[in-house]
């Protein structure tokens, strides 16, 4: 049974990890993932039709734990405790819940002392009190008639007539002082470790297409330190089509992996007579898996020749592998009286109001297979590959994107960057 420390607002976990509020999704599977043999039974619950109407959750069952993330930036926005006879609670180090102690009102009233009045559910016949960041729940069962306090005696928990050892349902953690109207909140630097995260990937355009992208990046402090006295740090960085190797370096610094590829698939479809001469040497990408990004080196020149840009959405081949990509790329109109009109997709634009943008059906997709063998399936389906304006956009089964590859001709010459460190 696992012992964790409650911190209202915060976090919940012990001294070999801990969930925290803000954190990234991968940061939490990876710690389910460390310990697995610990903490089993895990399910990863979505919308497969529509990821963005309702939270991505991670589902503890044997620990009676659920984390909730926003759909959106994918950070965790509550921490559930649904069971709690599977767990033990403590709250600055004394505990309020294990096998010798029930979470009773009583209880919760001395381990964390008085508060606002709580609400009653009637529906759901629970009875909802409030801390700042963190509520709790208590089962009614026994109890028909709705909660009765005078309010010109309402200074805590003295106040209300509740029977003596209602117990706690559920447990929940959170930011600000409403679960209902709570967000996730900004990623705390305790998370960063060591990495660069993008806020925010525009993607630069010349008149013929994609030319580069522009990233505002976040970083929390530099070199060693206490963290206490670090502080997140903004900046913004640009790289081009045709730029070398090491000015990408220089602009985003060490990717996490550098991928060399073994054979190019689209190959087929190219209209080039040479399409089917085997390359002497291999191109290959760094991968930039909190930014979201890859980027593709031409063997010979080890200059730019394509971006790809992940939305990281559940239910693709490679969910969970990448932070999502929160990019905005200009697309140029060709509708009659749009006058070299341009309009933005998003990650979170859908393919179907991409071509409605354009006022043109886009030519048949290819269709993509992925599969870490030959012998293995995609439980995920397959997806389509539309090609547009030098772009790629690999469109899931339930129209959302999956990805954006970019192409461009290598711009020779530097490029002038005014974006320096401040």
């Amino acid at each position: 049974m696992l012992d964790l420390e409650v911190v209202p607002e915060r976090s919940l976990g012990n001294e070999q990890w801990e969930f925290t509020l803000g954190m990234p999704l991968a940061q939490a599977v990876a710690i389910l993932q460390k310990h697995c043999r610990i903490i089993r039974n895990v399910q990863v619950l979505y919308n497969e039709q529509s990821p963005l109407s309702h939270d991505l959750i991670l589902n503890l069952t044997q620990d009676g734990i659920t984390l909730l993330f926003d759909a959106f930036n994918q950070r965790l926005k509550v921490i559930e405790v649904c069971e709690l006879t599977k767990v033990k609670l403590k709250y600055c180090g004394v505990h309020f819940n294990s096998q010798a102690i029930a979470p009773t009102i009583e209880q919760i009233d001395q381990s964390f002392g008085a508060t606002h009045p709580g609400v009653y559910n009637s529906t759901e016949q629970l009875f909802h009190l409030n801390f700042r960041g963190l509520s709790f729940s208590f089962q009614l069962d026994s109890w028909t008639e709705a909660p009765k306090y005078e309010p010109n005696f309402a200074h805590g928990l003295a106040s209300l007539q509740i029977p003596h050892g209602a117990t706690v349902k559920r447990m929940y953690i959170y930011s600000g002082n409403s679960l209902q109207d709570t967000k996730a909140p900004v990623m705390p630097l305790s998370c960063f470790l060591g990495n660069v995260y993008a806020e925010s990937v525009d993607v630069l355009r010349d008149g013929t297409g994609p030319s580069g992208l522009r990233l505002r990046l976040l970083a929390a402090g530099c070199g060693p330190g206490v963290l206490a006295d670090a502080k997140m740090r903004v900046f913004e960085r640009a790289v081009y089509f045709g730029d070398s190797c090491q000015d990408v370096l220089s602009m985003l610094g060490s990717p996490h992996k550098v991928f060399y590829k073994s054979e190019d698939k689209m190959k087929i479809h190219s209209p080039s007579p040479h399409k089917q001469v085997p390359s002497k040497c291999n191109d290959y990408f760094f991968n930039y898996f909190t930014l979201g990004v890859d980027i593709l080196f031409d063997a010979n020149t080890h200059k730019v020749k394509k971006f790809v840009l992940h939305t990281n959405y559940p239910g693709h081949y490679n969910f969970n592998i990448y932070h999502r990509c929160e990019f905005k790329i200009p697309l140029a109109i060709k509708k009659e009286n749009a006058g070299g009109q341009t309009e933005i997709c998003t990650t979170y634009s859908k393919w179907d109001s991409i071509q409605e943008l354009l006022g043109h059906p886009v030519e048949k997709p290819v269709v993509l297979h992925r599969s870490s063998s030959p012998n293995n399936t995609n439980p995920f389906g397959s997806t389509f590959c539309f090609g547009l304006q030098r772009m790629i956009f690999e469109v899931m089964q339930n129209n959302h994107i999956a990805s954006v590859t970019l192409y461009g001709p290598p711009r020779p010459g530097a490029h002038l960057r005014t974006a320096e460190l401040p």
